[in-house]
């Protein structure tokens, strides 16, 4: 547990690693990744929140498979990638802060036409993101995806990262089989709660064992799935004591909500599902479909800051093992809160990309108020290039065009 004099702006440790802080930015696709390697503008967007002050900035979403992409443009792990991320890490440190990768296997999050390949969940069922059926993952399947995801770790060893998060949330291929609804298979991934968490542990067990001690290694789990007859509480605190007794993690991220179930549980505030409907490479029936029932699908939950903190102090009674506060994190105040509460470290994301300079706002003024409003229309340009739809001119200037919008004809690529 942590003091609760503990400064959240002090130097800490996430196992073998030293943060100068303990604010990390939390993995949120970056839309700057075409072919599915490092850009420029991906490398652009972490520089914007490692200059701007975070302990630790979390490269999202590098999938173990091809088949484990959300989208074609979404980076896989393979030789071609490799010095892309090294050369990612590497400016990265030149800052002073680390650089976790989050790896995964999208499942049933996986959008199969983009992809041109099929995509697994549990069992057989429809993905509308491709408008094609998911692939019900055999056994083998599954002990390829957990060995892909040990050749992943072993991957951003040899390209720099300094921690490994390992994603088994919002449903991606791990998280469905965890939820009740999803994976009503009868062979001995089903059923009970533990055969439903033993891929989930297998993969973790095969990173640890992976990485062998030389980074930190994270996992980024759900409290909530958000929807009836999903992983709900108390069986997630239950799972949460299974990782902490295998001893394979060095801290448990904390989220909730469904990519394609319930994606507006894990955001909060408002649900911008017409910007969404125009924004995202969908097939045109889902785009229509979206456009007319979106609002019944993307439910709006009032936002509040520290939203998932009266969630999360059930796993913080539960267990021993550090932990990740996320959600609503966007001040000195609810930092605080978090380390009084007995939470390790806090995770940010839309705050730092309306401002990714605040924590080093925060450490020069505490009482330095976030001025994301919350409006989400951030999440509408996941693929064209994530950024803030508000004005940002004045933050970044032009040193990190990608953040306001800009595209790779706006400016010169400035490495080589």
């Amino acid at each position: 547990m942590t003091d609760a004099t503990t400064d959240p702006l002090g130097p800490a440790t996430l196992g073998p690693v030293t943060l100068r802080n303990r604010v990390i930015k939390a993995a949120t696709f970056e839309g700057a990744s075409p072919q599915a390697l490092v850009s420029d503008r991906l490398i652009d967007y972490h520089l914007a929140v490692a200059e701007g002050g975070v302990g630790m900035t979390t490269v999202a979403y590098l999938a173990v498979a091809p088949e484990g992409r959300t989208h074609a443009d979404c980076i896989y792990w393979r030789p071609e990638a490799l010095p892309g991320l090294r050369r990612l890490t590497d400016e990265i440190h030149k800052t002073g802060a680390k650089v976790s990768a989050q790896i995964g296997h999208a499942g049933p999050v996986a959008n199969a036409k983009s992809n041109r390949a099929a995509s697994l969940a549990p069992v057989r069922s429809f993905n509308a993101l491709g408008m094609a059926f998911n692939r019900a993952a055999t056994a083998e399947d599954l002990a390829r995806v957990a060995e892909q995801h040990a050749a992943a770790a072993r991957m951003a060893l040899e390209s720099g990262f300094d921690a490994i998060e390992v994603h088994l949330g919002h449903n991606y291929l791990p998280s469905a089989f965890l939820s009740p609804r999803l994976n009503t298979r009868t062979d001995e991934f089903g059923g009970s709660l533990a055969n439903r968490a033993a891929f989930p542990r297998r993969i973790l067990a095969a990173v640890r064992e992976a990485v062998d001690g030389q980074v930190a290694v994270l996992a980024k789990m759900n409290m909530r799935d958000g929807y009836r007859g999903g992983f709900d509480l108390p069986e997630s605190v239950e799972f949460a004591r299974l990782l902490e007794e295998d001893g394979h993690l060095d801290a448990l991220e904390l989220t909730g909500g469904s990519s394609f179930m319930n994606p507006m549980y894990l955001f909060r505030g408002d649900a911008p599902y017409r910007e969404m409907a125009a924004n995202m490479p969908l097939h045109p029936v889902i785009r229509m479909g979206m456009r007319m029932v979106g609002k019944g699908f993307f439910k709006e939950y009032p936002y509040k800051p520290l939203y998932f903190l009266d969630n999360a102090r059930e796993f913080r009674r539960a267990l021993k093992m550090p932990l990740v506060l996320l959600g609503g994190v966007t001040d000195l105040t609810g930092m605080r809160t978090a380390m009084d509460e007995g939470f390790e470290y806090v995770a940010m994301a839309r705050a730092l990309l309306r401002e990714p300079d605040l924590v080093n706002r925060l450490r020069a003024d505490p009482a330095t108020t976030s001025r994301c409003i919350h409006c989400n229309l951030c999440m509408s340009t996941i693929y064209p290039g994530t950024h803030c739809h508000l004005d940002t001119e004045h933050v970044y200037g032009e040193a990190h065009p990608i953040l306001t919008g800009a595209t790779p004809a706006d400016r010169p690529e400035t490495r080589p």
